[in-house]
């Protein structure tokens, strides 16, 4: 019997090892797949451009000895600079006023939005020629420019209309209102396609709104704004050849001069086309080098531009300061600096969506350097209460007091009045705050993420603001990534750059919106770990979170909401194992 068994089990093994070596293709011939459509395809192509090239090449009525004869002649090349310089001109002017159209555009301010807007409209509705042949006649409606001194007959000039818009003023100013107007709403179009939680983050490091524009918005808009955008400067070169209606002796107007000299039409017409292919290759080159530049962050592995590497080894190394070993190993424990938290009290305060009502009537008290968890079912108007603390909701009534600084008001004696924009921001530097995601700026590196604000907001120094800047990435364990973009990092790895860009202005009090609920499981615990470090070092933390595991661990007060309102407070100890409310009790006996 056991004869038979080992006899079959030898048989098994046997086949078993047939069938692996049955499935060893690693001495197959591999034949690529072929794509005869794509052969036939290529060949067509190279027959057509072949074709093509010895006809031009040999028809003797193309002229290319009367082509090289005027290609490099004085008064084409005159004419080349005179639309070169146009177009230099008019990009730069109709770029800088649209751009400024555009800020208009999205303005808060009622006018300067609806000026824009009929600026922009009627600009594109005016043909450009129709535009030129008015700017030409100008003098016509206005003898001359008068400024003087109102309600006086002093004049202090006076200037010929005609003398004053010359041709190729005339040009130059239609030029530049007409590409302005149509560059308005390509900027406009890439601020709108800017993530909005990047406005949040940086109103929410109390950035100005000049900088949050300027270094924040329209960087991260240019990714869109420059394909469309160059499309405008090579149509503005093209559209140059329209001045010819000035008699401006531009390009294409020197061409036709000539070749009504000379009927050379076919030669003379291909040398305007091959300055015209000049400039439209140079104008590309420049597109896609500028493109890479502004896409900096957008890639996880950018491939290198030509010259890049080579350019690379001739660029000096910039030092960093390196943190001190205490940072790296204790984490938070001996973080001096970071034990200065604010009080926080929210009094009646009240917010509606329309007619949704989030918040109604809320009053809480959080002592200074206390860890506060927010819990709640979705909706209840946790992230919404955390907002109203740093002013990015403002509140329909009630009030909020940082340390008894109110937030969004000036007191002076018994009247309240409200802050405005930059106001705010300046305070808000005091209320740091980490979004559930992440909101990390993508066209700047971890080191920049962080030196920003301080530099801005609080003035402090470059090397004191990177100083900082490493001790904290060294705190969170991110000492390796200090010029890795965001986009490079794991989610976890965001997060704790966050937390460390938050910390970097030093505030009060810290607020997390559900810090890791866009987080993998498995790397919840590396940024819980760096808030529980947290919550010993004196800072005011407020946190709305679902892990109730985390909140009881680390909270001095657990507050439970539910439809706008605070149904319960207290310590951990009394709220999860004694709740007094029955909604509270039923919600934790779903999540516990």
């Amino acid at each position: 019997m056991a004869l038979t068994t080992d006899f079959s089990r030898i048989e098994v093994e046997s086949r078993v090892a047939d069938y692996h070596a049955r499935q060893d293709y690693s001495g197959y011939r591999i034949v690529p797949a072929r794509h005869p459509w794509r052969l036939v395809g290529t060949v067509f192509a190279a027959v057509v451009i072949a074709a093509v090239v010895y006809s031009t090449a040999t028809n003797p009525r193309w002229g290319w000895g009367v082509f090289a004869e005027w290609f490099f002649s004085e008064p084409v090349l005159a004419g080349l600079g005179r639309t070169l310089l146009l177009t230099v001109l008019a990009t730069i002017s109709g770029s800088v006023l649209g751009t400024a159209l555009a800020l208009a555009r999205v303005s808060k301010s009622p006018l300067l939005s609806g000026l824009s807007w009929g600026y922009i409209w009627l600009l594109r509705s005016i043909p450009l020629i129709v535009l030129l042949l008015v700017l030409n006649n100008l003098g016509y409606l206005y003898e001359s420019l008068r400024i003087g001194l109102p309600f006086s007959d002093t004049v202090l000039i006076d200037y010929p209309m005609v003398q004053l818009l010359t041709p190729f003023g005339a040009a130059f100013l239609g030029l530049t209102l007409n590409q302005s107007a149509f560059f308005a709403e390509i900027v406009r179009g890439g601020i709108l396609s800017v993530d909005q939680g990047q406005l949040e983050a940086a109103a929410a490091l109390g950035l100005p709104r000049r900088r949050q524009a300027f270094r924040i918005v329209l960087p991260q808009a240019m990714r869109s704004i420059l394909p469309t955008g160059f499309n405008e400067i090579i149509g503005l070169a093209k559209s140059t050849s329209m001045v010819y209606v000035l008699a401006l002796p531009e390009l294409f107007y020197t061409v036709q001069v000539i070749y009504r000299r000379n009927l050379e039409v076919i030669p003379l017409l291909m040398v305007a086309t091959a300055w015209y292919l000049v400039i439209m290759t140079v104008l590309s080159i420049a597109q896609h080098y500028i493109e890479r530049h502004f896409s900096k962050g957008a890639v996880r592995n950018p491939v290198p531009l030509p010259f890049q590497s080579l350019f690379a080894r001739f660029r000096r190394p910039v030092s960093q300061p390196v943190a001190t070993p205490a940072a790296r190993k204790t984490g938070f424990q001996d973080a001096v600096q970071l034990r200065a938290g604010g009080a926080v009290r929210i009094q009646a305060i009240s917010k509606s969506f329309g007619p949704l009502k989030v918040l109604d009537s809320v009053d809480l008290v959080l002592p200074a350097g206390s860890v506060t968890a927010i819990l709640g079912p979705s909706g209840s108007g946790k992230s919404t209460l955390l907002r109203t603390i740093n002013h990015l909701e403002r509140v329909d009534s009630g009030f909020i007091a940082i340390d008894g600084e109110l937030v969004g008001y000036s007191q002076k004696g018994n009247t309240l009045y409200e802050l405005k924009e930059k106001d705010i921001l300046r305070r808000r530097a005091d209320i740091g705050m980490v979004f559930q995601s992440f909101n990390l700026f993508p066209h700047l590196t971890v080191l920049e993420n962080l030196i920003e604000a301080p530099i801005e907001v609080r003035g402090v120094s470059r090397e004191e603001a990177i100083r900082v800047a490493v001790e904290l990435l060294a705190r969170v364990g991110l000492s390796d990534k200090i010029n890795a973009y965001p986009r490079q990092l794991s989610g976890g790895q965001q997060q704790r750059v966050a937390i460390a860009r938050a910390l970097a202005l030093r505030p009060k009090v810290l607020l997390f919106d559900e810090p890791t609920s866009a987080l993998d499981p498995e790397l919840v615990g590396e940024v819980l770990d760096v808030i529980k470090e947290l919550a010993r070092t004196g800072t005011t933390l407020v946190i709305v979170t679902h892990e109730v595991g985390f909140a009881r661990e680390v909270a001095d007060t657990v507050v439970f909401m539910e439809g706008g309102h605070i149904l319960e407070a207290g310590p951990p100890s009394r709220i999860f194992n004694q709740a007094d409310h029955p909604r509270t009790r039923e919600f934790l006996a779903k999540v516990l």
